[in-house]
């Protein structure tokens, strides 16, 4: 049960830290740990090479120059020899038992590509301000129809079996480094979900994931790339991306942008499950974006209250 793990670094001085030593914790011991740096600009390189004194296991340090995150996941995997291969954000953060719970999965389960599950979103003092069950409706074996909805795991919940992803690799033009994956293994092979949340996924300022345009237009970029081998007619595609842009509508709202929302209603009505989803998405509008993000910040500060810190 070897499993070989990479954490590419870029520019997360004030996290990598905590990224490492939640590594070093792990139950089942990587083989190896990998850290490849691409090209910070801050002191996240010397920090690396303070705390990986500490590595209770064999490790290695690559620094270069900067090539892009699917570049440098690519790189990463192909160094490896082990069973299993895991990658984590040097920004983000397991619970000790995640390798451990993640490789017995794909040991029981031979025709899964990925052990995934539920995560938490920490914010940059640690403290727990969401769980993905809440808003995510992850599906286990067939994850296809999901992931085009688009429903996505997050990269740190994920343990991959290394003999497939080495046939398929992360496309280094990609904006979003694993959606395309992704897309491409699940009309293959299975994804396994674990029914713990063992991972954080760190919301800051820097996450891609806050440029949700960006986010948005990367989702139907991919799925326009790999629908002919992913077995997606040109009908099949055009009914899947209207009801994504129709969900996206409550995202452009929650952010406040509600020009970009408007736009995305009246045109992808199709998209909607039925007249009730489309009166409820109307009644959003009208909701002060003022009251919005109260609302945000209120059940934000209602999960920190509960859940605390992931680390005590």
């Amino acid at each position: 049960m070897t499993v070989s793990v990479l954490i590419p670094s870029y520019n997360h001085a004030p996290f990598i830290e905590r990224t490492l030593r939640s590594v070093f914790k792990q139950t089942l011991p990587p083989t190896k740990l990998f850290v490849i740096d691409d090209g910070s600009k801050d002191d996240s390189v010397k920090i690396i090479e303070r705390v990986l004194r500490d590595c209770p296991f064999d490790s290695q340090l690559i620094v270069r120059e900067n090539r892009g995150l699917c570049a440098t996941l690519n790189e990463g995997l192909l160094l490896t020899d082990s069973k299993y291969f895991a990658y984590i954000g040097s920004d983000d953060v397991w619970l000790p038992n995640f390798l451990e719970n993640r490789v017995e999965i794909l040991e029981n389960r031979p025709n899964a590509c990925i052990a995934y599950g539920h995560a938490f979103l920490i914010n940059e003092n640690d403290e727990i301000i969401d769980l993905t069950e809440k808003w995510s409706d992850y599906s286990d074996g067939k994850t296809l129809e999901m992931l085009l909805f688009p429903i996505i795991p997050t990269s740190a919940s994920i343990v991959y079996r290394s003999e497939i992803l080495k046939k398929y690799l992360w496309n280094n033009d990609a904006i979003l480094e694993d959606y395309e994956l992704y897309l491409r293994l699940a009309a293959k092979y299975e994804f396994a979900l674990g029914e713990k949340n063992l991972s954080a996924w760190r919301m800051h300022d820097y996450n891609t994931s806050a440029d949700f345009p960006l986010m948005m237009n990367e989702w139907i970029e991919a799925q326009n790339r790999v629908s002919a081998e992913i077995g997606l007619s040109n009908e099949q595609l055009v009914k899947f991306q209207q009801k994504l842009k129709f969900r996206c509508v409550k995202d452009f709202i929650r952010r406040g942008d509600k020009q970009i929302a408007w736009n995305f209603f009246k045109n992808n009505l199709k998209g909607a499950e039925s007249n009730i989803e489309i009166a409820k998405t109307f009644v959003r509008f009208l909701v002060p974006n003022k009251l919005l993000q109260f609302n945000r910040n209120l059940k934000e500060n209602r999960v920190i209250s509960e859940r605390g810190r992931l680390f005590r």
